[in-house]
């Protein structure tokens, strides 16, 4: 299943509950492994063998991880590209993620609060 919002791309993995989406301002709890466009790993919460936690809206990701996640209902595992615009832009993250850069995550929602 492929839902997408503007320019942000979400394919579904396993479906969640279909009933239960996070809205702004909750904490969500995902597990997730970001990949550049190249297929390069950059970063996992799973490989740490910690879920992350944020605040969903408040910019405490890059914008396209707010909208991909805003559209996973609990238990929902997918994967989110993000385009550059909505992920680092122009400027990278220097030593991490290069100029104009999509990104993909591999993400899965486990809960939100």
């Amino acid at each position: 299943m492929n839902r997408g919002r503007g320019e942000v791309r979400v394919e579904i993995f396993a479906a969640g509950d279909g009933i239960n989406y996070p809205r702004a301002g909750q904490t969500v709890t995902v597990h997730y492994t970001g990949y550049l466009s190249d297929g390069t790993q950059f970063d996992s919460s799973r490989d740490r063998g910690k879920p992350f936690k944020f605040k969903l809206g408040c910019e405490q990701v890059v914008p396209g991880l707010d909208e991909g996640v805003s559209q996973l209902s609990i238990g929902e595992r997918a994967k989110i590209m993000i385009p550059a615009a909505l992920a680092y832009g122009e400027r990278g993250f220097p030593g991490l993620i290069p100029p104009n850069t999509e990104l993909v995550f591999d993400l899965e929602l486990i809960s939100f609060s």
